[in-house]
């Protein structure tokens, strides 16, 4: 455990929580975070995760400006949104599996799952859709076990705290987006 992986940890688990409460301030905690996390990940030879920092990073930037003042106004995606979804997931994690095995990445499978998964539950954030919280569960799960397996411990620990928190984000968005659309 280094400096870096605490202080990645810090303002990584700072950044969800706010996420899930909605806040626009949570954007530069998830940015700080992804920021120390693309170092860390880099070093220890997860570079699909060492890249999606960058992405988060991005994604903090175009989060700040798309919730607004007044934070995260959750909505439900159409079922064909989310048929669309699963089928870019499956298909672009099938894709870049091959790619990751051969530059040699530490954990290619949940790379390539956990890269897309992220990169489209981090889509999901910035469009204030509640279908962000249960693929954040499922990516957040997949990455706990990568860790601990690569003996990033306590990422390990921060990434279960990330599932249990992803549970409480699908139940208050599924709530909210609900609350949304019966005022439509």
């Amino acid at each position: 455990m280094s400096i870096l992986e605490t202080l990645a940890f810090l303002t990584s688990l700072i950044g969800v929580i706010l996420g899930v409460l909605g806040p626009r301030v949570t954007w530069p905690w998830w940015i700080a975070g992804s920021c120390l996390y693309a170092v860390l990940f880099f070093q220890s030879a997860y570079y699909a995760s060492a890249a999606l920092q960058f992405i988060f990073i991005a994604g903090g930037i175009w989060g700040w400006f798309g919730w607004g003042p007044n934070g995260a106004k959750p909505k439900k995606s159409a079922t064909k949104e989310r048929l669309l979804l699963l089928v870019a997931l499956l298909g672009s994690s099938l894709l870049l599996w091959p790619v990751l095995t051969n530059i040699g990445a530490a954990s290619s499978a949940i790379e390539s799952f956990g890269f897309v998964g992220s990169v489209i539950a981090q889509l999901l954030m910035v469009w204030q859709r509640y279908e962000a919280w249960p693929l954040w569960f499922v990516v957040d799960a997949a990455y706990t076990y990568q860790y601990f397996k690569g003996e990033l411990y306590l990422t390990g620990v921060l990434y279960t705290i990330f599932t249990a928190i992803a549970i409480w984000g699908w139940i208050r968005w599924g709530k909210e987006s609900t609350a949304s659309n019966k005022k439509v």
